[in-house]
């Protein structure tokens, strides 16, 4: 499995949108959040003269960042083990078992994007609301990839894990990354 922390970006973006199952969906909404983190790192260090507490935030940023970056990686993985206990043979008998295991594990991973997404795109709501001005834009597009991030994500948690609690709590997440979306565009 390839470090896609280490990738330049062209060869990641050819990565996901080859032939492969991997990368896939949920390392894309880890690099929304992660992309949505350094944006409010920046603004959050250019908001020192403008904030209160501006500093940190932009370390708090800086831990999502490096807290969601490598759970691209992670997801990928975690996928890869759903498609190899699906290609066990039928008759197995700890089949099931294994696949129940691997989907639990595949909705994990999504899950903690999302609850990092949904924390930077309550950093990234602040700094739009109060930080630099000649920032808000920036703080606001980390608003905007964060719920993209944090959507993308729940998904894929209902999608591996549709009738349990994980499923309840992303669509929380997603609540929350929406409610800070609308607070900076005004309820759009």
């Amino acid at each position: 499995m390839p470090d896609y922390l280490q990738m330049p970006l062209g060869r990641f973006l050819a990565a996901v949108a080859s032939g492969e199952s991997a990368p896939g969906g949920g390392a894309a909404a880890a690099v929304a959040v992660a992309l949505a983190a350094g944006l409010a790192g920046m603004a959050a260090r250019l908001s020192s003269g403008h904030l209160d507490g501006a500093e940190a935030l932009a370390e708090r940023a800086d831990r999502i960042r490096e807290e969601v970056a490598p759970l691209a990686r992670a997801d990928a993985e975690a996928f890869g083990r759903v498609l190899e206990a699906y290609r066990l043979p039928r008759e197995r008998e700890d089949r099931p078992g294994r696949i129940r295991r691997a989907l639990g594990e595949a909705a994990a991973v999504p899950l903690e994007i999302a609850v990092r997404g949904a924390e930077a795109a309550r950093l990234a709501s602040r700094l739009a609301g109060r930080g630099n001005p000649n920032l808000k834009g920036d703080a606001v597009a980390a608003v905007l990839l964060a719920e993209a991030g944090v959507r993308a994500a729940a998904e894929l948690v209902r999608i591996n894990d549709p009738e349990g609690e994980r499923k309840q709590r992303a669509g929380r997440l997603v609540e929350d990354a929406s409610g800070e979306r609308q607070a900076v565009l005004g309820g759009s």
